[in-house]
């Protein structure tokens, strides 16, 4: 199966980087997520939402962890999204990884699982330009 990785330098500790995706009021500073709930524990939900009105959410991001160690590691199975305009997208696995490396640490993100047909394609080429920028803006945020 397709996925996407990332890769990104950032000055700041590895446990920054992943409270920041963890966080919601990290996430709404880096990514604008407008409504998080997050449970860290194995097992525990993952929802992201972006673009709310009083008629709904325009995104959403929902999975489960599978991993969490605050230190270095997210993983997030059974991650789907959700588009006002496209079929449910899901199943996926997004990883990611923080380690030390000098006064740098490396980021590592990886989303996978993209399945076949129109819509996977969309949103499989979509991720993959998204992701490096995501990752930039988030790099511009801890380092400020």
């Amino acid at each position: 199966m397709r996925k996407v990785e990332a890769t990104i330098s950032i000055q700041s500790k590895p446990e920054s980087i992943i409270a920041a995706f963890v966080n919601p009021s990290l996430l709404e500073k880096w990514w604008q997520v407008e409504r998080a709930f997050i449970d860290t524990e194995v097992d525990g939900i993952y929802a992201l939402t972006w673009q709310v009105t009083n008629k709904g959410f325009g995104y959403m991001s929902v999975g489960n962890i599978k991993t969490y160690n605050p230190n270095m590691q997210l993983v997030i199975d059974n991650f789907t999204y959700f588009n006002p305009e496209k079929p449910i997208l899901g199943n996926m696995t997004l990883t990611v990884i923080a380690k030390q490396n000098g006064d740098q640490t490396i980021l590592y993100l990886c989303q996978e699982g993209y399945q076949k047909g129109p819509d996977w394609d969309w949103y499989y080429e979509a991720v993959k330009q998204a992701w490096p920028e995501v990752l930039q803006t988030l790099k511009t945020y801890l380092e400020k």
